[in-house]
């Protein structure tokens, strides 16, 4: 597997685990994922005025991964509302490699070498080595199921949608289709959203976290537009495992900034991943 394509996956990862770090000490998760995709969305289409629109024949990709992302941003709102992010982050992002590879196979052919399915077994047993490790760390307050689906939807949801832009991605290999679904994706958001709040609540977040929250939709865009770029590069199941080394870098982030305590387990989990890595970066 390309070292760039590793390099822009791990820089992809850092800036997820800091968007999801600024929404999750948000006030209003619903609120702040708005004005996250709004943001994100206008400073995509500024860009497509001056790059242009990608070729007709993606469209029908970008307007289906709308759909999705939209579905995920307020799946997302949910599951973190409802449950604690060192659970629902862990399993979202640690679950979606797993249903991804599924559908990499199934859909786009990929066939990965015995080294590539060796690396991304242990990322994805990692991964999820580290999901399980929060479950049973907060067994005992009593965790719900509602939270452990909501996350798992999530995970599903993530899998679509990086399924359909690396689809294509590939196809086109143009950039320009990762700021037309992105300056879309408002569009589903924003009636959920408005349904559940008035313009005065929602201006009143903008008045209070403006910072919080342009940084929250530019790190999303930047992420987001990073990981695609790394998909023209290497193989999707490949690419979409390594993404979620996130997981291990939003433990320590939760460890480091929101003072959570890491563990043992969390530590065994990255050491995992990272042999994971390894093994695609030389045998991929």
């Amino acid at each position: 597997m390309p070292i760039a394509a590793i390099g822009l996956l791990f820089l992809s990862a850092i800036l997820h685990t800091s968007w999801n770090l600024l929404l999750k000490k948000s006030e209003e998760k619903f609120v702040a994922t708005w004005w996250t995709v709004t943001i994100g969305g206008a400073a995509s289409l500024i860009v497509l005025f001056f790059i242009g629109l990608p070729p007709r024949e993606i469209w029908i990709f970008g307007l289906l991964s709308v759909l999705v992302e939209g579905a995920y941003f307020i799946t997302l709102s949910y599951a973190y509302q409802d449950h604690d992010f060192s659970l629902v982050y862990p399993l979202a992002r640690g679950a979606a490699p797993a249903f991804l590879a599924v559908w990499s196979l199934t859909l786009l052919g990929e066939r990965p070498t015995p080294g590539g399915m060796l690396g991304l077994a242990l990322i994805i047993g990692g991964l999820l080595f580290v999901a399980a490790s929060t479950l049973i760390g907060s067994a005992a307050k009593g965790i719900h199921l509602r939270g452990i689906l909501l996350a798992l939807t999530t995970a599903l949801l993530i899998s679509i949608y990086t399924a359909i832009d690396g689809t294509a991605i590939k196809r086109a290999h143009t950039i320009a289709y990762a700021f037309l679904v992105l300056g879309l994706t408002p569009l589903p958001v924003t009636p959920f959203v408005l349904r559940r709040y008035s313009w005065s609540q929602v201006l009143g977040a903008w008045k209070t976290q403006r910072l919080r929250l342009l940084w929250t939709g530019l790190l999303g865009v930047t992420s987001y537009v990073l990981a695609l770029l790394a998909y023209t590069l290497a193989p999707l199941s490949y690419s979409g495992a390594i993404r979620e080394v996130s997981v291990v870098m939003g433990a320590f982030a939760g460890w480091r900034f929101l003072g959570e305590k890491l563990g043992q387990t969390r530590v065994i989990g990255a050491i995992i991943i990272f042999a994971g890595i390894l093994i695609i970066a030389i045998f991929g």
